[in-house]
């Protein structure tokens, strides 16, 4: 049986999840959040005082960890790390710079690629990130790029701070948020950046219902849902 796969890729900050999530329940899609895989591999190392940024500290890590992806029972994807839900831990703002250093790190983006793309073999899937199009699934059948200035994913990610009761100055994530981009364009392997064939979508004049309207335009006409 063949399964379709959609991959969004994006800088922080973008709505990728957010619009990840609206698209899979709209067409009955498993929804595959990459980034919560490796800040689970970035909070395994700042627990154990290790700097996100040493491959070689983090590399003698990786094979005592258990790192599970489970869904509860709205379809909500949770984050296990050896055996401990850790979904609420790893959106700290701390553990987004450990994610960004990590996934740096090629012996990291190894170990994880083999469990990103078993999913996409076995499901229907929609998966963000910030190289689903180019490297984990350079095959999918829909490819988006979503973005939007930095001042307007800095604005959006203190909004979901502040729902989730954390405090933060802007300043401090808006400066979080361009360390992550240039860390992420710039790093040596697998750089953030639109695949050839993806659509880019720019949301910074978007609300999420406008950029679901998008989004679901271009993937009917992909995969030929009209």
């Amino acid at each position: 049986m063949a399964y379709c796969s959609i991959a969004i890729d994006g800088p922080s900050g973008a709505g990728k999840s957010s619009m990840a999530k609206a698209i899979a329940a709209k067409y009955s899609f498993i929804y595959v959040d990459t980034g919560a895989i490796y800040r689970t591999v970035g909070l395994a190392a700042h627990r154990r005082g290790i700097s996100c940024s040493d491959e070689a500290a983090v590399s003698k890590i990786l094979p005592e960890l258990n790192i599970e992806m489970k869904y509860d029972g709205q379809g909500e994807q949770r984050m296990y790390l050896d055996g401990e839900d850790v979904s609420s831990d790893i959106r700290l703002p701390e553990i987004s710079i450990c994610a960004s250093d990590v996934s740096a790190l090629p012996a990291v983006r190894a170990f994880l690629l083999e469990m990103q793309r078993s999913m996409a073999r076995t499901n229907n899937v929609i998966m963000d990130g910030r190289d689903i199009g180019t490297v984990v699934l350079p095959d999918a059948d829909v490819k988006i790029f979503l973005t939007a200035s930095s001042a307007e994913r800095a604005r959006r990610r203190l909004l979901q701070l502040m729902e989730k009761g954390i405090n933060e100055d802007y300043e401090k994530v808006l400066r979080e948020i361009e360390y992550r981009d240039q860390q992420d364009s710039n790093r040596d392997i697998a750089p953030l950046k639109p695949a050839d064939d993806a659509v880019i979508v720019d949301t910074s004049e978007l609300d999420i219902d406008g950029t679901i309207a998008v989004l679901s335009s271009i993937i009917e006409e992909r995969l030929d849902l009209n």
